[in-house]
């Protein structure tokens, strides 16, 4: 679901609004013409059990979305808000050397994902390979005119993080 509601719903034969919803009886369609055993009940726990909440229904229940991570143009509606002093970011130990030169990057996101705990981002950075956690000075970005926003599943969204607002909080946690 996340390949398809984030980067390829053409793949399976979904349509996006511009805001990333696509009718959740053509999803369960397309899930099962992929042969993927998935009813109305069943997606519901598979959104309410998603450890990162990535996904959600409309207030009707008709649609669902992505809420973050997308690599097509989706306007997901967030509002700016002012961030914690401190926001964390974890990747894996071989990137570290183009982050410490480049700053954090979206990449094929839209944006830089960074979590407000050091549990959360460690978690992210063991994912890809020996895990660093990096502290991004978020309220000095703040004030130097940087955005950022926060998803409904917590997740804090900026558009990068300069290496000046960096620092290595820890590694091969």
């Amino acid at each position: 679901m996340s390949f398809w509601l984030r980067h390829r719903p053409d793949d399976a034969g979904l349509t996006l609004t511009e805001s990333g919803w696509t009718d959740v009886s053509a999803l369960l369609e397309a899930l099962h013409r992929k042969g993927l055993v998935c009813d109305i009940e069943r997606l519901h726990a598979v959104i309410a059990e998603n450890d990162k909440q990535r996904f959600e229904l409309s207030a009707d229940g008709r649609s669902i979305r992505a809420r973050q991570g997308h690599s097509l143009q989706i306007e997901l509606g967030l509002i700016p808000v002012t961030p914690p002093e401190s926001l964390f970011h974890g990747t894996a130990e071989r990137f570290l050397p183009s982050i410490l030169s480049e700053g954090l990057k979206p990449m094929k996101r839209h944006h830089v994902h960074l979590s407000a705990d050091r549990e959360t981002a460690t978690r992210v950075g063991r994912r890809h390979g020996k895990p660093v956690v990096l502290l991004v000075n978020s309220g000095e970005m703040a004030l130097n005119g940087y955005t950022f926003y926060r998803t409904d599943n917590s997740v804090w969204l900026t558009d990068w993080v300069p290496v000046t607002f960096l620092s290595e909080q820890s590694r091969n946690v």
